[in-house]
């Protein structure tokens, strides 16, 4: 699985542009999806230039949470490339201009080691990838408890990390995990970093994870 961070409200590249939300591209089982797509659609657009992601050559778009800082460049997206299978959450609508449109309420396979926690206290999905080292979840803003998207997250195999938002839950939440990858939304940031020096990986628009 390979994660690259195109939108956060921090930048590891001068030549990226910081704003408040989140947006990666996570390729994993011959996919390329695109999760969430920030609050701006220029500035998305513009990121993924700089990276080199063809709007073109993404395969589907997984978005987690209806909150315009995750879905607000969902339609720039969709205008250049609307021959995509869009996922949503059950409380999100609207989806204009694209190919198929699949409304997830509870946890869902989506591809092979690909999947869905579901819609999680009727605000959130997560998106989990199965990897060498365990599941890897997605997050947009971890609205929902983390021991709730951990437990959803363990039904598809042991869980080996997280990367993303994890709004106000806390640090030692995390505790079982070996990889944290916090990023836009997360409240405790600087103490999950004290707490989990070895274990914590930074964040920031140009960011490539692979596992």
């Amino acid at each position: 699985m390979k994660a690259t961070i195109i939108y956060d409200n921090t930048t590891l590249r001068k030549d990226l542009r910081a704003d408040w939300g989140f947006s990666a591209l996570i390729e994993a089982k011959g996919k390329r999806i695109l999760f969430d797509t920030g609050g701006s659609g220029s500035i998305l657009l513009s990121n993924m230039r700089k990276l080199e992601i063809a709007p073109k050559e993404i395969d589907e778009v997984f978005i987690s949470h209806a909150h315009f800082d995750h879905t607000g460049g969902l339609s720039a997206f969709l205008d250049q490339n609307h021959d995509v299978k869009v996922w949503v959450p059950h409380s999100f609508r609207g989806v204009k201009n694209a190919k198929e449109v699949i409304t997830i309420k509870n946890s869902l396979r989506l591809h092979e080691g690909i999947y869905s926690t579901g819609e999680l206290e009727e605000i959130e999905q997560s998106l989990c990838i199965e990897t060498q080292k365990g599941i890897v979840i997605i997050a947009g803003c971890s609205h929902p408890r983390m021991e709730h998207i951990l437990s959803a997250a363990s039904e598809f195999g042991n869980v080996y990390g997280i990367i993303g938002g994890l709004h106000g839950n806390r640090p030692e939440s995390l505790k079982n995990l070996e990889l944290i990858c916090s990023t836009h939304c997360t409240r405790y940031k600087h103490e999950i970093m004290f707490i989990y020096p070895e274990r914590y990986v930074e964040g920031g628009a140009g960011k490539v994870i692979e596992i």
